[in-house]
């Protein structure tokens, strides 16, 4: 796999990303005599997005990065004069990771049948998709932390080895992308249990955060497949 297809494949999963988030927004929140300062009014989530978009778009750049750093650092890209490097040695990927992707999927699952449920005023039902959602994110990242262990104890985990400390700066960079999203969800979460909380005033919340989780997913796949590749 080339450096060139790493990019390909990281644009093209964006690109897919954001025409199935645009397909799957829901807009029964739109109603007469709502507000621009209303929560949950189409002005301040149209916003909020935006927002969310721009940073997205920042955080597809870092990997972007990471990935072209994680080709340039195996020989590719230096020219075919260039000699290759001497210390890489490629890790066998812990069998856990499958595990973390299913349960990562299933987590998006889940966020996007929350923004459903939300969107039709469904409070119970929101309320249970977002705790299902937020369990099968930290046992993805429990997960993680178990192939991090699992890598230790292969013997390829040592500090000449350039491979392992690639595989565990992209797993932390995004799972640290993820905790900072369980922060939304965990305050999201804890307002729901409030009595004067109504849905509209979590919507915006449910919705980003199904966004971000979609994305997260997308960017997990683009750097597990690049980790089984090479």
């Amino acid at each position: 796999m080339s450096l060139t297809v790493a990019f390909a494949a990281l644009a093209t999963g964006i690109v897919v990303w954001f025409i199935i988030v645009r397909r799957l927004t829901t807009r029964s929140w739109e109603v007469q005599g709502v507000g621009p300062d209303v929560p949950g009014s189409p002005t301040r989530l149209g916003s909020a997005k935006v927002g969310l978009y721009g940073f997205l778009a920042v955080v597809t750049s870092l990997f972007a990065l990471f990935l072209s750093a994680y080709y340039m650092r195996m020989g590719y890209g230096h020219g075919a004069d260039a000699p290759a490097p001497t210390d890489w040695n490629a890790i066998r990927d812990p069998g856990v990771l499958w595990i973390n992707t299913a349960l990562l999927v299933l987590a998006s699952i889940a966020m996007q049948w929350t923004r459903t449920a939300a969107a039709r005023g469904e409070m119970p039902r929101t309320a249970a998709g977002l705790l299902v959602a937020g369990a099968l994110t930290v046992g993805f990242l429990s997960g993680q932390v178990i192939a991090w262990r699992a890598l230790d104890g292969s013997g390829y985990f040592t500090p000449s080895n350039p491979a392992a400390a690639f595989f565990v700066l992209l797993t932390a960079v995004h799972g640290l992308h993820l905790i900072g999203g369980l922060f939304v969800w965990l305050r999201t979460a804890v307002r729901l249990r409030t009595r004067r909380t109504e849905l509209i005033d979590v919507l915006r919340s449910i919705e980003l955060c199904a966004v971000y989780w979609h994305y997260l997913l997308l960017v997990w796949l683009v750097l597990f497949a690049v980790l089984l590749a090479t």
